[in-house]
């Protein structure tokens, strides 16, 4: 069910809360399509193909991959080269990344290569939005190479996908990613020079996973601070430690807004019961600047894990 506004994948960069509807499906797409913006992108593949034709030596393109870019890549080798490098990746292991993950990556990774310097086709990005649009779900392994200057292998499902190439989960059933192809009238991507490149040399995967670690510790957050409106509310603590007055002193907006869900839990307009303590002890009158502090360790934590 549709619950946020339009994302649109273009020159506008995401947001955190974007990523996340996309990933629970909440949110229609849009690929911005104006002729100024396509001509853009365009530009990017052209200037490419431009010094493929003057036989410029281009890293990824008409050279090896890492240590390897001392070796040249002979030109009649270079269309080639973009299946080789994601059949080479293809070796993850582990469980899959679940849906909500795997649209959060296509998310990142589309967006990423939106910003129009990756020399990519608007075909491909057209493509990588269809696959988010119709919810064709490459099946990527967890455990991979996230993190070895970009997520190499987990990016290499999709770019293998994307050519019609291994598995995707598609209405609920594991599929060829050719026949899912075929049932929706697409043509499979052949990759051209540097596009494979461009897929898989990014932290897609750590980002989309980590937009879902931050939404994760929010609601941690907000648990955390709930529960802790219930202790006061047990221990007949005072709720005037938590004056908006108190932390509009303090310019900390976290301890803030702690505070702020405090006031809300605990109603603090209403009249209160008699007190035992002027001052309560730490764990309740210290609690917005100890919540504040356990939110950015959990995310950590989050993000860790």
């Amino acid at each position: 069910m549709t619950t946020h506004e339009p994302v649109t994948f273009g020159e506008r960069a995401l947001r955190i809360e974007d990523v996340l509807a996309l990933a629970n499906r909440q949110a229609p797409t849009h690929l911005q399509d104006d002729a100024a913006y396509r001509q853009r992108i365009a530009k990017g593949a052209q200037f490419l193909d431009s010094l493929l034709d003057k036989e410029g030596v281009i890293y990824g393109v008409t050279t090896g991959y890492g240590d390897s870019c001392v070796v040249a890549v002979p030109l009649q080798h270079v269309e080639a080269l973009p299946r080789h490098l994601y059949t080479f990746h293809g070796c993850g292991l582990g469980k899959l990344l679940d849906a909500q993950a795997t649209r959060a990556v296509l998310a990142a990774r589309l967006q990423s290569l939106c910003h129009g310097v990756s020399g990519v086709r608007v075909e491909l990005l057209e493509r990588l939005h269809a696959f988010l649009e119709h919810d064709v779900l490459p099946l990527i392994p967890e455990e991979g190479s996230v993190g070895a200057s970009g997520d190499l292998t987990p990016l290499s499902y999709v770019a293998a996908t994307l050519s019609g190439e291994r598995d995707v989960m598609f209405r609920g059933e594991r599929r060829q990613a050719a026949d899912v192809h075929r049932e929706l009238g697409w043509t499979p991507l052949v990759l051209r020079p540097k596009e494979a490149l461009a897929l898989m040399n990014g932290t897609a995967v750590m980002t989309g996973l980590a937009c879902l670690a931050f939404a994760r510790a929010d609601y941690l957050l907000q648990l955390a601070t709930r529960i802790t409106a219930l202790n006061v509310v047990a221990l007949q603590g005072n709720p005037e430690h938590f004056d908006e007055r108190l932390f509009a002193a303090k310019p900390h907006p976290g301890q803030m807004q702690v505070a702020a869900w405090l006031r809300k839990d605990l109603a603090i307009d209403a009249p209160t019961a008699p007190l035992h303590r002027l001052q309560d002890r730490y764990s309740l009158r210290c609690a917005p600047p100890r919540a504040r502090r356990a939110g950015r360790q959990s995310e950590l934590a989050a993000l860790v894990h």
